[in-house]
């Protein structure tokens, strides 16, 4: 039998565990931005996660969050670079979020040229 004090200490630790979780959820948009932005001068870059869509997928167990995401960029380092070249170099970027929960990501990326293209 588990006394009242024991019982409250095991729901302050099982809250304390869902808000570390959410605050490491939280932080994976922003981590992704952060790391793009720096690496690859972006001139746009929009980030939605539409983790939501994919709920009951196979690869979102339990509570996951921020697992699907949206990426647009512009970014002069792609300038010379086919689209698959592109794809890989942010693939690369974010490495550490695929092999911690990021599982797939939808790409657009284009040189500043291409948007300025795309836009008019």
């Amino acid at each position: 039998m588990i006394t009242r004090p024991k019982m409250a200490w095991l729901e302050m630790f099982r809250l304390s565990k869902m808000a570390s979780r959410s605050t490491n959820m939280l932080l994976r948009a922003n981590r992704i931005r952060q790391k793009l932005q720096s690496a690859l001068e972006t001139s746009l870059l929009e980030i939605e996660d539409v983790s939501y869509q994919h709920a009951g997928h196979a690869a979102v167990k339990g509570e996951a969050g921020e697992t699907h995401f949206n990426i647009k960029l512009v970014s002069p380092k792609f300038e010379g670079q086919n689209l698959v070249k592109r794809h890989r170099m942010v693939y690369s970027l974010l490495d550490d979020e695929l092999k911690t929960g990021l599982h797939a990501v939808s790409i657009v990326a284009k040189t500043p040229q291409e948007y300025g293209l795309a836009k008019s």
